[in-house]
């Protein structure tokens, strides 16, 4: 395969369990039961003015869209088990990365998945600027991190990766 792969596709294996399940939920038992709940709905006559049928096709198309959505996004994720990394003295996809800016702030950060990163438990995407600002670096390594106010040195302090499970 000579294309590269794009970055949003890439998912850690926990990512990935959290998607499928996420997807069993919704195709086993959430879309299931709202469509009883529709085709119960739908035997009470006049559909027009039927809150529970007409809450219930909007809720089926919700879940049909969110099932398509996660259907493609396993079909076309790359899993990459960050305990595998080899090289482990640089920043690479699942590196917990703890660096400090210009104002001796300390930052402790975790690169993930676009799909699977979130801020308030310090997790980062992938193609998330200070992602980019990170990648490849070393400890001791000074970064120019760009943001809106402009650019701002971060020296990284310390990389660490999970350790691989037996």
């Amino acid at each position: 395969m000579s294309e590269k792969t794009p970055l949003s596709h890439y998912l850690s294996p926990k990512g990935a369990a959290v998607m499928r399940a996420e997807l069993k939920e919704l195709a086993q038992k959430e879309r299931p039961r709202i469509v009883e709940i529709v085709s119960w709905a739908a035997g009470n006559g006049d559909r027009s003015e039927n809150a529970d049928y007409q809450y219930g096709k909007r809720r089926l198309r919700e879940i049909d869209r969110r099932l398509r959505f996660l259907g493609k996004r396993l079909e076309n994720a790359v899993i990459v088990d960050p305990a595998a990394q080899t090289t482990r003295d640089r920043v690479f996809f699942g590196a917990t990365v703890t660096y400090v800016d210009e104002d001796d702030t300390e930052h402790t950060v975790t690169i993930l998945g676009v799909d699977e990163s979130d801020l308030v438990r310090g997790e980062v995407s992938l193609i998330s600027p200070i992602a980019r600002a990170l990648m490849r670096t070393r400890v001791g390594d000074v970064a120019m991190l760009q943001t809106p106010r402009g650019p701002v040195e971060i020296e990284i302090l310390k990389i660490t990766y999970p350790d691989l499970q037996d």
